[in-house]
């Protein structure tokens, strides 16, 4: 009798564990799904997002429990808000990829005449092709595994960031400038092609209205500057859409590790 109450002592142990390290993990998780491209657009129902965060914890919390017994936070509030810190940081780097993709759709249409092009087809009002791109974009991350890899991400998070603990502020503020230098460098990379061809196309423009004044070179070079935006853009956005998934990847990989 005396041996089964042990065992059971025993397992109500594991259970307890289990239970605050699934507990740590679905505030973590959730944090980060708020935040994470696909599963946290406005447009994504909330009980979606609540059964990927409880698909998410699933397979996360086997794996933190074995940490947590090995001399993890104890059961408190504190804990559970440290987790909500690393969970959003975790999200913040992930949404500001989405953001670079934007911010080269809208230097795109700033560079050509399709700033008004698809505007208005997503919750958030974008110019340009920033609805195309953002679409495209999250379609392709999903199809390439964002799911597995965002679960991944989870897991290793808590080699930089412990379950329950606080990052560090300085750090985090380094690691958010440096990141966020790091996706505008991306975006302004992304649209250079049409930054190119645009001031080119400008330059012949102001030859050629230099050369015959009489000539209304905007009204003819107008539906020209269109036409070749439509072009570049046919060619150059299986390009952009591969190097932003590349850099993605990269990102979500080594997510403290901010290359130059």
């Amino acid at each position: 009798m005396n041996g089964l109450i042990a065992e059971l002592s025993g397992l109500l142990d594991v259970a307890e564990s289990l239970g605050w390290a699934a507990a740590l993990a679905f505030v973590r998780i959730g944090a980060l799904v708020a935040l994470m491209p696909g599963l946290g657009d406005p447009s994504v129902p909330q009980r979606v997002k609540l059964a990927a965060v409880v698909a998410f914890t699933l397979v996360v919390a086997p794996v933190l429990a074995d940490r947590i017994a090995e001399g993890g936070p104890s059961p408190s509030f504190m804990a559970l808000g440290g987790e909500a810190v690393s969970g959003l940081i975790l999200g913040v780097g992930m949404r500001l990829f989405v953001l670079a993709l934007q911010t080269a759709a809208a230097i795109i249409a700033q560079a050509t005449t399709l700033s008004q092009l698809f505007a208005g087809a997503a919750p958030e009002p974008q110019p340009a092709i920033g609805n195309v791109f953002l679409v495209a974009g999250i379609a392709l991350a999903m199809v390439a595994g964002l799911h597995v890899r965002a679960a991944e991400l989870v897991l290793l998070s808590y080699d930089i960031l412990p379950a329950g603990a606080y990052p560090a502020a300085g750090a985090g503020a380094d690691w958010g400038l440096a990141l966020v230098s790091r996706t505008f460098g991306l975006a302004f990379a992304l649209a250079a092609p049409f930054v190119i061809a645009s001031m080119i196309y400008n330059l012949a423009l102001g030859a050629i209205n230099r050369a015959m004044p009489m000539l209304m070179v905007s009204t003819v070079g107008a539906p020209a500057l269109t036409l070749g935006a439509l072009a570049l853009l046919a060619v150059a956005t299986p390009v952009i859409l591969a190097a932003w998934l590349d850099a993605f990847n990269a990102h979500l990989s080594r997510p403290f590790e901010v290359l130059p």
